[in-house]
């Protein structure tokens, strides 16, 4: 890296700067964009990224228009069609868009949804009661990042359409006909823009599943049918759900494929302009499931309503647990982490006038809705520990014995420091640091093998790349409590190299390197070390996935050469390409492992930065993810079977 290079400018030469840069920024400079220029020329601001979460993102948002009708009591059938062309349609049986001009504005109701930034009937309540869409943007940002979008409405038995390409109108609004009055609703067809997703315009369909089945969970008795027509069949679900959230726990449940301690609770309370619904139940896992809405908006960051509901628990079990004798006086009270141990909860809020952080919706803000649920949890599952007995001794015992595995961790953890202190800084003996300290700059290669190590050690940059060598394969934290975590020899390193700690521990600020890199050999041993690390960052250090620290590196495949031109191949198609390209005479060496190269191959094909391919790894899905983690890494073999002999690939070997 350059040094940077200090230059003290004397009071003259600062003058004539300023009044160069002056000259540059006067009013002419100020840039003023009008209708839905803002949205094309920042969308992140609007749905969030411009990669395949926001891509999904405009469905979310015409959904979620239909899902405030249905809130409201008019809809109860919404349908979503991926068509063959890549464009994506929703249709709902709700009221439709008011066919008449808007006095204000003197323009058509329909059009200003769907290109005024802010227009809509969700501000003044009248419309609407309980609403997910309350910025009045999802329809005329959908619009503004799409190549085309149609729209047919039928309200009042009457039937309008309108075109619109890039968030233009180029087919006016007109009355086409007229419709059975019982026949009204919203038809929204609209094509992704290349020029915005740049990424891709593909919209995956299991994804879209999953968030439709969560709606259709959340909003008992509405039917929701996605569509997949780009292939060669249809692919449909219909989804209905008469047990609302609590169908959705028995559901988070089955596809934990754990054991249920208990029958479930449901609670629900209801005041002038809010709703608040809970389902909860525990299982005889280890991981916290603990899923929040509002306004049927998963709320992921949480917010208020879910402070409310953390709270009341904690204090109703150690209530009970000191009542019954289970905690002495001179015990200290379990944690929130003890009491939600195996815990899948479902916690759905809906409000006159719900505040959300930003426009995609994450946090919730009312402060009220915490005393709310508190209140609630606190009254009916108090009555429900009095009435069940049984359930409630198997909750508390579950929450001691995660207090007992949680305080021999703290003395693992303890134990660990006072040895890395012993050892010299706290870090890992086969650690070999970077220079650099800037965790924005600074890397961490997790590599399978010490041969491997070596080689990546003697191969990086060793001003920012940082190489943690691994012997053998890393605990499978998915069958195992916090305790053993800590005591695991494999994964110990990765923590204090890491330095931001687990658990009740972890800080993000602490982290130490900005990239996180699992490089594993292309091998089912590679795939499997790799599936073992994601588990862990998954149920231990989620935020680190959240925020964008965690890749894998991708080895090539095969050494393509002929003579001393070399290429390197990361697939059977592209080491056919290069066997060709080369002519006759070329070879094909199929690596077995990372320790086969040396170290000016390891860099040049997968640790420079010029040069290398890095797949970086997110969750769009929680759902299910937890549900393929759960299903692959768990104790129950069936399922995983049934799920292996479903998605195999299987590869024919032609060597004979």
């Amino acid at each position: 890296m350059e040094e940077e290079k200090k230059v003290t400018l004397t009071d003259e030469e600062k003058e004539e700067l300023f009044r160069e840069k002056d000259s540059e920024y006067g009013a002419d400079a100020i840039e003023v964009l009008h209708g839905l220029e803002p949205v094309r020329k920042r969308p992140g601001m609007y749905i969030g990224s411009t990669a395949q979460a926001g891509l999904h993102h405009l469905v979310y948002e015409i959904v979620d228009n239909s899902i405030d009708e249905a809130m409201a009591g008019i809809c109860d059938r919404i349908e979503v069609i991926l068509h063959a062309d890549g464009s994506c349609s929703v249709q709902d049986n709700g009221r439709g868009i008011p066919g008449g001009i808007q006095q204000e504005s003197g323009r058509p109701a329909l059009e200003l949804v769907f290109t005024v930034l802010h227009a809509g009937g969700k501000f003044g309540g009248s419309g609407y009661k309980f609403s997910g869409g309350l910025h009045g943007v999802g329809a005329s940002v959908v619009n503004a990042l799409s190549l085309w979008t149609e729209v047919e409405d039928r309200n009042d038995g009457k039937v309008y359409t309108e075109r619109f390409e890039k968030g233009e109108i180029v087919r006016e609004f007109a009355e086409i006909g007229e419709c059975d009055v019982h026949n009204h609703g919203l038809y929204v067809r609209f094509m992704p823009d290349p020029e915005i997703f740049t990424e891709t315009t593909e919209f995956d369909y299991d994804v879209l599943l999953s968030r439709m089945r969560e709606q259709a969970f959340l909003n008992a008795g509405i039917t929701i049918v996605i569509t997949d027509a780009r292939g060669d069949e249809l692919i449909t679900n219909e989804l209905r759900y008469e047990g609302g959230v609590s169908s959705f726990v028995e559901y988070l449940n089955s596809i934990k494929h754990c054991n249920v301690l208990h029958k479930l609770i449901y609670m629900k309370s209801e005041k002038e302009n809010a709703t608040a619904e809970i389902a909860l139940q525990y299982n005889d896992g280890y991981t916290e499931t603990v899923m929040t809405f509002a306004n049927n908006i998963n709320t992921v960051d949480g917010g208020t309503h879910e402070t409310g509901f953390k709270i009341a628990l904690a204090k109703v079990i150690n209530d009970y647990a000191r009542t019954k004798g289970f905690l002495k006086d001179n015990e200290k009270p379990l944690s929130g982490e003890d009491v939600r141990e195996g815990i899948t909860a479902v916690v759905s809020v809906k409000l006159t006038d719900a505040q959300f952080e930003g426009q995609t919706k994450t946090k919730l803000g009312n402060s009220d809705m915490s005393q709310f649920v508190n209140k609630l949890v606190t009254n009916k599952l108090s009555e429900f520990f009095e009435e069940n007995p049984s359930s409630a001794k198997a909750i508390v015992e579950k929450a001691t014995a995660a207090r007992a595995a949680r305080e021999a961790a703290r003395k693992a953890r303890e134990l660990t420091r006072r040895k890395s202190a012993l050892d010299g800084g706290g870090l890992p003996g086969k650690l070999s640091d970077c220079y650099e300290k800037n965790a924005e700059l600074s890397e961490l290669y997790l590599v399978e093998g010490n041969s491997a190590g070596g080689s990546a050690k003697d191969g990086r940059d060793s001003r920012f790349q940082a190489i943690l060598p691994m012997r053998g394969k890393v605990l499978n934290v998915e069958k195992s409590r916090i305790d053993k975590v800590y005591s695991n020899t494999q994964l110990t390193p990765i923590i204090q190299a890491l330095g931001c700690g687990i658990g009740e521990d972890f800080d993000i600020n602490k982290l130490r390197y900005g990239k996180v890199i699992i490089m594993a050999d292309a091998d089912v041993d590679g795939a499997h070390i790799q599936i073992l690390l994601l588990t862990f960052f998954f149920r231990h250090m989620r935020e680190l996935i959240d925020q964008g620290h965690i890749y894998l590196a991708r080895p090539p495949l095969f050494k393509v050469s002929r003579g001393k031109n070399t290429r390197y191949a990361f697939s059977d198609e592209e080491r056919d390409k290069y066997l060709l390209e080369l002519g006759q005479g070329a070879v094909a060496e199929r690596y077995k492992g990372l320790g086969e190269m040396d170290p000016e191959q390891l860099w040049e094909t997968t640790m420079d930065p010029e040069t290398r391919t890095l797949l970086k790894v997110n969750i769009e899905d929680a759902v299910k993810c937890d549900e393929i983690f759960s299903l692959l890494m768990g104790d129950q073999v069936e399922p995983r079977r049934e799920y292996i002999q479903k998605n195999a690939k299987y590869a024919v070997d032609l060597d004979v």
